[in-house]
């Protein structure tokens, strides 16, 4: 090859190594644009992302908080096991005294420990359709003349009462029933606090004549003898069906100190009290304070 030819083809290679450089050169360009616009773009979402961070941050700054608060659970899953031990108990009580509006309630801790004491107990217990009409108003003119008329308090008497120095009683019948079936005979705050929970009940769940058949079967009226079937023939030697009024009077007469007093041998202070019981009978019954146990 002639030196022309080899001054040419050195002259062909340094272009084409420039041409090689050049292209490279802008290539390089093209990537640093490129990268600078992915990095301007990455500018901006970290700028609109900002925010969210912040409120990441600030969440997790809260999140020890979060996990405090998780602490006071068992608290509250205690007070929620209370409070539904508590509704259990009193939906068993409900279905405890609801019971009683349909079985006639068992002996009672007073009755047996009378029983205990004596050694005889007299309790026979009797339907209020086979008792006589009579000792239904003998009880509510002796013990509750209002027992038609009140849902198991009868504030007027209370007041009666406390303004009497306490000298007589401000129970209702209701109320004697729920103490005589349910709790025990002895005073307290503890008793009467329980009673009134149980005289609502039962005002609730068994209604008047309910209340008054049962007060009629569970009341004392001697040493040992419960209900007025048992009363009726330990005093006048007859079933309590064939009462009239004025031996239901004198019955009730002895209420509420039936250890103290005797239907069969009363005093003038209780002949005195049977003639203002048998006629306060008469005007229950005639002013219809007796529509809601009455019958016959």
């Amino acid at each position: 090859m002639s030196v022309n030819g080899l001054a040419q083809k050195a002259y062909w290679r340094r272009k084409r190594k420039k041409e090689i450089e050049r292209d490279a050169g802008q290539i390089d360009l093209a990537g640093i644009a490129r990268v600078r616009g992915v990095t301007a773009r990455k500018k901006v979402a970290a700028k609109k992302a900002a925010p969210a961070k912040a409120a990441k941050k600030t969440a997790a700054k809260k999140s020890p908080a979060k996990k405090a608060s998780k602490k006071p659970a068992l608290w509250r899953r205690a007070l929620r096991w209370l409070g539904g031990g508590i509704l259990a108990f009193c939906l068993f009580l409900v279905v405890f005294v609801g019971i009683f509006r349909f079985v006639n309630p068992p002996i009672n801790y007073y009755q047996a420990a009378e029983w205990f004491r004596h050694g005889e107990l007299k309790r026979d217990w009797e339907p209020i359709e086979r008792l006589s009409r009579h000792l239904s108003l003998s009880a509510a003119a002796a013990e509750d003349a209002n027992f038609c008329k009140h849902y198991g308090f009868d504030f007027e008497a209370i007041q009666a009462a406390l303004d009497g120095g306490a000298r007589r009683g401000g129970s209702t019948i209701s109320q004697q029933v729920a103490k005589n079936v349910f709790l025990w005979q002895e005073r307290s705050w503890v008793r009467k606090g329980l009673e009134a929970g149980f005289t609502v009940m039962i005002e609730g769940l068994w209604g008047k004549r309910r209340i008054m058949e049962v007060y009629l079967n569970v009341a004392e009226f001697d040493t040992g003898v419960f209900g007025v079937e048992a009363a009726a023939r330990h005093y006048f030697g007859i079933p309590a069906s064939e009462l009239g009024p004025q031996r239901a009077a004198a019955l009730m007469a002895v209420l509420p100190s039936p250890k103290k007093r005797s239907a069969s041998r009363p005093t003038a202070f209780l002949k005195r009290r049977a003639r203002a019981i048998a006629s306060g009978a008469q005007t229950i019954e005639a002013d219809g304070r007796a529509a809601c146990f009455r019958y016959g």
